[in-house]
């Protein structure tokens, strides 16, 4: 799926999601790498009671595929593929977008051409339309969500992860909004700082507009204002103090950090 096309399907009962990982991300979820991390990082969340959004990962199988005709000879080939939780699952979105914070090459044109609900729509979408049709949240509700990407977003920084993405489906028949973080096996590596560098000098296009991929701590900031930016808050009791300690960590982060990018 995707810009990747890698192998991507769901279980039969919709539950899970199952994705091919390419070399880089399986080396990424070895020993020492993102998975031991992300286990303890659950297991600390769990304990403390702290918000997260991340999606949540089942399992890492590896599958040898055997006698694989290639060309005058055959071979064995070996495939890694993530486990994840379908977090749409037993629900009919309305609207689902994919956002990264990012305006660059973040454009569907499917979605001015199509009524087809399974259109998964990206950051410029959601801008084109905010003023008439904004995503509206509770605060109470918006303040715990920013707490979780807080939380999430940072861990990923330290650990060198960029790219990842806010999966959001808009269900329209419960009133609700259904979130979770997706695709963050991917670390910054040489290939991505390249891909970072060539980008941001203009040689491929894109005008003023910042690269999708950028540095972990910038994607980081980037990520967090952009959520922030999208959903619109409408007044609602405030429920989770907590939040707010996170919230004014946040903000004075960013306060710092204003002048080190833009959306």
């Amino acid at each position: 799926g995707g810009k990747s096309n890698a192998y991507f399907a769901k279980t039969h009962d919709d539950r899970y999601i199952i994705k091919q990982l390419s070399r880089s991300e399986a080396s990424s979820m070895g020993e020492g790498g993102v998975g031991a991390a992300y286990f303890r990082y659950i297991r600390s969340a769990l304990d403390q009671g702290s918000p997260t959004a991340l999606t949540k990962i089942l399992g890492i199988f590896q599958v040898q595929v055997e006698h694989v005709q290639a060309r005058h000879h055959e071979k064995n080939m070996k495939l890694v593929f993530i486990v994840v939780e379908n977090i749409f699952y037993n629900r009919k979105m309305s609207l689902t977008y994919d956002l990264k914070g990012s305006r660059r090459s973040r454009y569907n044109p499917q979605a001015a051409a199509s009524n087809d609900q399974n259109v998964v729509l990206l950051d410029e979408n959601l801008l084109e339309t905010m003023s008439e049709a904004p995503i509206l949240v509770e605060e109470a509700a918006k303040r715990q969500l920013e707490a979780a990407l807080y939380n999430d977003s940072e861990f990923l920084a330290e650990l060198g992860v960029m790219d990842y993405s806010l999966l959001l489906g808009v269900d329209a028949a419960q009133g609700t909004l259904v979130v979770g973080i997706i695709d963050y096996v991917r670390q910054y590596t040489w290939d991505k700082q390249l891909e970072t560098y060539v980008k941001s000098s203009g040689v491929l296009g894109g005008g003023s507009k910042q690269p999708t991929i950028i540095s972990p701590k910038l994607y980081k900031k980037r990520f967090r204002r952009a959520i922030a930016h999208y959903l619109v808050t409408v007044p609602g009791p405030f429920t989770h103090s907590t939040s707010m300690a996170y919230l004014q960590q946040f903000m004075a982060e960013d306060q710092d950090d204003e002048r080190a990018f833009s959306l």
